[in-house]
C-alpha cells in the first residue's frame, strides 16, 4: 500500500471509541509519546502552537475521577442530579489507561478562533495516531471541565476545551 493509501485507510478508521470498550491492558509509554508528539505537528499560525496537554494515569487519574465527581455534585441541583451520571463521570475517568487534559493557550497574537482550530487539528492528529496505533480514544468536552481551572493551573489567558480518553483496544472485539 501506497502512502496516500494508508492515509486514507487511517482517516476512514477514525472514529470515537468510549472507556467502556477498553481493554484493560496498559499503553505503553512510547505510544503515548508518539500520540502527544503528533499533534506538535499540527499547523498553527505564527506558529503559537496553542495546544497545552496535562497527561493523568495511575493515582493522578484516579483524584481527576474524584474531583470530577465532586464537582458534578457541587454544581447540579439536587433535584436534576443523577447517581448514574455520577458515577459514569469516575468510571470512564479510571477505566481509561490515560487521560490527557485539552487546553488551549490565546497568545493574542491571532485570532482566538485560530487557536482553537488549530488545538483541534492537534487531537484529529492524536486521532489519527491512535488508530494507526490501536488506541481507542475520543474527545469528551462537558461543562465540568470549566472548574478545572486550579487543578489544571490554567491561566488567565488559557481555557480548558475538554479531556481526551484513551485505551488499548488489543483484546477488545470493537
Amino acid at each position: 500500500m501506497n502512502k496516500a493509501e494508508v492515509l486514507k485507510e487511517i482517516i476512514e478508521q477514525r472514529r470515537s471509541i468510549f472507556p467502556k470498550d477498553y481493554s484493560d491492558t496498559k499503553i505503553p509509554q512510547d505510544i503515548i509519546n508518539e500520540i502527544l508528539q503528533s499533534a506538535t505537528f499540527a499547523p498553527n499560525h505564527k506558529r503559537t502552537k496553542p495546544w497545552r496537554f496535562k497527561i493523568f494515569k495511575g493515582e493522578e487519574k484516579a483524584k481527576l475521577a474524584l474531583e470530577m465527581q465532586e464537582i458534578y455534585k457541587s454544581v447540579t441541583a439536587p433535584q436534576v442530579f443523577l447517581e448514574k451520571k455520577y458515577n459514569d463521570i469516575g468510571f470512564k475517568i479510571n477505566k481509561a489507561d490515560t487521560v490527557v487534559s485539552i487546553v488551549v493557550n490565546f497568545s493574542g497574537m491571532v485570532p482566538e478562533w485560530e487557536e482553537i482550530a488549530a488545538v483541534s487539528m492537534a487531537v484529529q492528529n492524536m486521532y489519527l495516531t491512535c488508530t494507526a496505533n490501536n488506541v481507542g480514544c475520543y474527545w469528551s468536552s462537558p461543562k465540568l471541565v470549566d472548574h478545572l481551572k486550579d487543578s489544571l493551573t490554567i491561566e488567565e489567558n488559557q481555557k480548558c476545551l475538554g479531556l481526551f480518553y484513551m485505551g488499548n483496544l488489543d483484546d477488545v472485539a470493537i
